[in-house]
Parts: structure tokens; sequence; C-alpha cells
């Protein structure tokens, strides 16, 4: 197998570390990767903070859930949708440029995930382990104030880098869903109710389809965080609607 595919393979969320620290010369091998992401008109509409500070660190792992595995880990990237950038670029070159819109925002959410997993491929091949953290998106008074992110910034992916330890090395990476599932030929595919049955079978296992999913739905689905991730959304959203 190609070694970049196998290493896509392999690669899985790595939430705990060893004591070694990421050498400078890997961090900005792995920030030169992200910015070699593909990006819409070459634009690289988003910014990446780096969150070098302890007590910066400490107060993203308090607000994006109270993960203390964030605080642990050894650099902390945080990718942010940026409309604000070439909005002013525009201002300065004497245009007279419309506001950013919900359109600029999604696309520049795309470019930004899309810069954050060319980050995490680099990680990999690199030897460094890493987890995506959702929760910065949640919150967004309080990530606003801890980043100093301005008006048409977004948090869009936060991103945690380690090396791993021999458990998490060894742990075995939960399986994807089965392609057929997931591909459809020349339009979308909605799948009937035994498709979605037998998709689910072998997460399931011995449980029932009705047990499994109601779990799962409150966890996940029907939870408060994701409840809240819905109200950030809006507040950002609200910047977009002026």
């Amino acid at each position: 197998m190609n070694a970049i595919i196998e290493s896509l393979h392999k690669r899985k969320s790595v939430r705990v570390y060893t004591e070694q620290d990421i050498s400078e010369e890997t961090v900005q091998a792995i920030l030169t990767a992200a910015a070699q992401a593909p990006t819409p008109g070459n634009q690289q509409l988003y910014s990446i903070v780096r969150v070098t500070d302890p007590a910066l660190k400490h107060r993203l792992s308090i607000s994006c859930d109270n993960q203390p595995f964030i605080e642990k880990s050894k650099l902390v990237l945080v990718f942010c949708a940026d409309c604000l950038k070439w909005y002013n670029a525009f201002k300065e070159g004497g245009c007279a440029p419309r506001k950013p819109d919900v359109g600029d925002l999604l696309l520049a959410v795309s470019d930004a995930n899309i810069a954050a997993q060319n980050a995490v491929v680099a990680a990999e091949a690199l030897g460094v382990g890493s987890c995506y953290i959702g929760d910065i998106m949640e919150n967004i008074e309080t990530q606003r104030e801890i980043l100093g992110l301005p008006r048409y910034v977004f948090p869009a992916a936060m991103v945690v880098f380690g090396y791993p330890t021999d458990q998490q090395k060894a742990r075995e990476k939960p399986r994807r869903f089965d392609l057929r599932f997931i591909v459809s030929e020349n339009g979308y595919h909605e799948l009937s109710a035994p498709e979605l049955r037998e998709m689910f079978a072998e997460r399931i296992g011995a449980r029932s389809y009705e047990d499994w999913m109601n779990a799962f739905c409150e966890r996940k689905y029907n939870s408060d965080f994701s409840r809240e991730m819905s109200r950030s959304a809006r507040k950002v959203l609200e910047d977009f609607e002026d």
C-alpha cells in the first residue's frame, strides 16, 4: 500500500501523550503543510492561532468541555475561518466590498478545515499524534475572549498534537462504515430502514438497534453540548446578517 494512504488508514485520534516536546522544526513543518492545502482562488480564507501560553491552554481545556488532555498536549492550533482579512484588504485597496455574508463563512470554514486536515496528515507522517476538538465551536463568546477573535472570524477547528504513548499506538482504531453506505453514484441515495440497520449492525453488536440508537442520540445528538454548538453557530451568523 502507498505510504501516504497507509498513513491515512492508520491515523486515529490521540488523547494521551508522552512528555516529549515537539521540536520547532517539526512544528514549522506541520504549519507549512497546512498552508499548502487546497484553497479556493488561492485565498487561504483562514488564520491559524498557535496557542503556547499555558494559561490560555488551561482556559481552552475548560471552555472545550473540560478536557485536561488539551492542556497537556504539546501543540495547540486553532484554525479560524477568516472573512475579515480579505475584507480589510479590499478596503485597503480602495475597493467597495460588500460585507461578508453567510456564503463567505461557509467557504472559509471549509477552507480552514482542509488546512487543519493537512496539518493532521503531516503530523501523522512525522510520528506526531493529533486530535480534533470540535468543542471550540461552542461557548463562542468565551472562545472569542480567550483568543481575541474579532467579528467575521470563527474558530472552525482546534487540533491538539503530541507524541502518542505506547498504549495509544496499540489502541485499535474504530472501524468506519462500509463504503456502500457512504458512496452513491450520480446522485444522493437516502438509505432505507433496512439499510440503516445493516449500516450500524457491526457497531451495535448484541444490543438492539433501538437501544443502541437511543443511547447514542441522547449522548450526542440531543446533548447539551450539541445544543450549545447550535446556539454558538446562530450567534456567529448574526455577524453576517446585519
